[in-house]
């Protein structure tokens, strides 16, 4: 591949985003438009019904955010005129398949005559999330912005964002390589994307016939049917069996379209830009964070020497835009894992190290401002070493509570409801991720080290766009930046 500047490749481009309102888009739109501010045009979709809702939301969920406050610095008071030109909120919602819900028939058109990129950062990120709205944005959602990217005349190139961890559970080497249609973990055949969209179809069809209108019970009842169908493929949850099925659409039906899927690992809060430590939302590890620093979380299953996979949201970013400065109008097919675990790991031992010294030193106050004392979290590598923890610490002083069958997380917390607080917020933290916690992978990273050597040799801006994970010292940056980021940002 060949790659010169990547500041003057943005210049004069057309660039269609969808999901602008999530983490990770805003971040893009911000370093595109502080980077080249003669980029042409930056088209966001926005899940909106008209155009005015789209404004609104632009202005209160995208730029209106502190994550844009060093370009709005810069651009004084021209900030305003400056985004109306550049920018243009387009409603729409991807889960619908005609030209991804864009009603206005100008706008259409303007789009596919001027657009020169796609990139698809939509996605609901919920590891349970409602069967049919996972499939609907996750899967379905990502064939219908390869569709409109087809109409675009102008197109070189769709971007697709995924996530490395649709590799499941599985151990060793985790490679750069595509899911096939019909693909599963565990060698189950039959999976079949139009045959799961039935499945769906049908329970809802027959809650329906039950009687059940009660909007939590068909939520929670979706929510089991999308665990127990990625599971049945060997995925260990919703979020990554949909995403899996999002590639398989797109590497089956690409056809000639200029692909490039990229995966990131763990995203973490920005390393340096626009500023370091932004983050929004409890992001997975940092739903540790959070329950550990307000004194909820003493006890944690997993194994302390397992690799947790993070790497800087900007990092992300930056491969992201270099990558599209690399493959943009040439034939392409190409996966880049984006992560640290092969060049520069860091173990779940770790981030309990860090965040004891941080929390130690800068203890979160209660509602009451009184300090919360944290100890070291005791961690239990086994499941019935866990059992037995419960039973002494937490159970035991229960009244009229029969020790019986505990092995289901799931069924426990809902069995028990006067259950102690603290543990029941563990038990909800194990459910989720605790598959993550005895990870055996790691993400190959082959082609995105080709591809940052690429720009290095190319003479593009590797400072700007920097996504070199041996660069971060992780104590410094998780106890001076990613700590205190989800403490200003998160923390309530």
């Amino acid at each position: 591949m060949e790659l010169g500047s990547i500041v003057q490749f943005l210049e004069n481009k057309t660039i269609l985003v969808t999901g602008a309102t999530g983490f990770l888009a805003k971040i893009l739109a911000e370093k595109i438009l502080r980077t080249q501010p003669n980029i042409k045009k930056l088209f966001l979709l926005l899940r909106a019904g008209d155009a005015k809702s789209a404004a609104l939301r632009l202005q209160n969920e995208v730029m209106g955010k502190e994550v844009f406050g060093v370009l709005r610095e810069k651009w004084g008071p021209n900030f305003k005129s400056f985004i109306s030109e550049k920018v243009t909120a387009v409603p729409g919602d991807i889960t619908c398949s005609e030209n991804l819900g864009v009603k206005d028939p100008n706008l259409i058109k303007d789009m596919c005559a001027e657009i020169d990129i796609v990139i698809n950062s939509a996605a609901t990120t919920s590891f349970d999330e409602r069967y049919d709205v996972a499939l609907g944005i996750n899967t379905l959602g990502a064939k219908h912005v390869m569709d409109f990217a087809k109409k675009c005349a102008n197109i070189k190139l769709l971007l697709h964002v995924s996530t490395a961890y649709v590799w499941g559970e599985r151990e060793g080497l985790m490679l750069e390589k595509p899911f096939y249609m019909g693909e599963t973990l565990n060698g189950v055949s039959g999976l079949d994307i139009g045959e799961e969209r039935k499945v769906l179809e049908e329970k809802l069809n027959d809650l329906r016939a039950k009687g059940v209108t009660d909007e939590k019970a068909i939520t929670m009842a979706m929510k089991d049917l999308g665990i127990q169908r990625a599971r049945k493929y060997g995925w260990p949850n919703t979020y990554v069996f949909t995403k899996s099925m999002g590639e398989m659409l797109l590497e089956h039906f690409k056809e000639e379209l200029p692909l490039v899927i990229l995966r990131p690992t763990i995203i973490t809060s920005t390393y340096k830009e626009p500023f370091p430590g932004w983050v929004e939302g409890i992001r997975t590890i940092d739903s540790l964070a959070v329950g550990y620093g307000k004194g909820r979380l003493t006890c944690f299953l997993g194994d302390p020497d397992c690799i947790i996979d993070v790497i800087p949201a900007d990092m992300v970013v930056n491969a992201m835009i270099t990558a599209m400065a690399a493959h943009a109008g040439q034939p392409s097919d190409t996966i880049y894992q984006v992560g640290s675990s092969v060049g520069h790991p860091i173990n779940f031992r770790q981030l309990q190290d860090f965040g004891y010294g941080y929390f130690t030193k800068n203890p979160w106050k209660n509602k009451d401002g009184k300090p919360v004392k944290v100890g070291k979290v005791t961690v239990l590598s086994t499941m019935d070493s866990f059992h037995r923890y419960l039973a002494i610490h937490y159970l035991l002083p229960l009244k009229g509570l029969q020790l019986v069958n505990i092995a289901f997380c799931h069924y426990f917390r809902e069995k028990y409801v006067n259950l102690n607080r603290k543990i029941k917020f563990v038990l909800r933290l194990i459910e989720l991720y605790g598959p993550y916690l005895f990870f055996k992978a790691t993400f190959d990273d082959m082609n995105t080290k080709k591809l940052r050597m690429a720009a290095e040799e190319g003479g593009a801006e590797v400072d700007v766009f920097c996504f070199d994970p041996k660069s971060i010292n992780w104590e410094d940056y998780f106890m001076k930046t990613h700590i205190p980021g989800v403490v200003k940002h998160v923390f309530k």
